[in-house]
């Protein structure tokens, strides 16, 4: 029996849509900014490697690196980081990428940003590249405007990340379950398994034996070759 659902696919920033970790390349901005010390810039180094290794508790980490933003105006960071975005990520987005944007589209299909990243980074980017949804980290603010430091649970990491994909989706008339998802890391296995096209790429070593185990297509999106072919298998 055909699905009433409109197919979705659901498509990771960091290392996937681009080849970068775009929260590295926001600290290296904000410390050019004056906006956080050398000190707080390492750190934040540290965890992001640590987070591409999954060796973080991210949750615990999202909190610290947030209460440097304690006070600060909602509003004003998502103007800079609109801003950020525009002039340093904008044109990363990879060939391939490109290219499977460009199939769903043509299915029909709605394309659906899910990414650990702020809800700031994940909105422009949606805009940018013409998808039809984010779904994301979303960071508390005040009745006044400012940020408490705080960050909504169930963070969009892991198993997070698939309860908000399956929120986001039951909203909109989808189902993660008849869903394809593009992701390099293995911490997105949860999502993974549980979509009905899984869709690997560049990944981390740990995610690549995984897909090879399980054969789970492994795409390269440095060049547009073969991306589109491999999205309907």
């Amino acid at each position: 029996m055909k699905s009433s659902h409109t197919p979705l696919a659901f498509f990771d920033l960091d290392r996937t849509l681009v080849a970068e970790n775009t929260g590295r390349l926001w600290v290296e901005h904000e410390r050019r900014e004056g906006t956080i010390s050398s000190l707080q810039a390492a750190r934040a180094m540290l965890w992001l490697g640590l987070y591409h290794l999954s060796l973080i508790d991210l949750d615990r980490a999202y909190s610290q690196a947030l209460a440097h933003y304690r006070g600060v105006s909602d509003s004003a960071l998502r103007a800079r980081t609109e801003v950020w975005f525009l002039e340093q990520v904008a044109h990363r987005l990879q060939p391939g990428a490109r290219a499977a944007l460009d199939w769903h589209r043509a299915q029909g299909h709605r394309c659906v940003m899910l990414t650990n990243s702020s809800p700031y980074q994940a909105a422009v980017a949606t805009r940018t590249w013409g998808l039809d949804g984010w779904v994301s980290n979303h960071f508390v603010a005040n009745s006044a405007g400012l940020l408490t430091g705080e960050i909504e649970r169930p963070i969009c990491y892991g198993a997070g990340k698939t309860t908000r994909a399956e929120r986001w989706a039951a909203e909109h008339g989808g189902s993660v379950a008849e869903s394809w998802f593009y992701t390099d890391s293995l911490s997105d296995l949860p999502m993974l398994e549980v979509v009905a096209r899984p869709r690997i790429v560049q990944p981390d070593p740990r995610l690549r034996r995984v897909a090879a185990r399980r054969g789970w297509p492994i795409l390269d999106w440095r060049s547009a070759d073969g991306a589109v072919a491999i999205c309907d298998r």
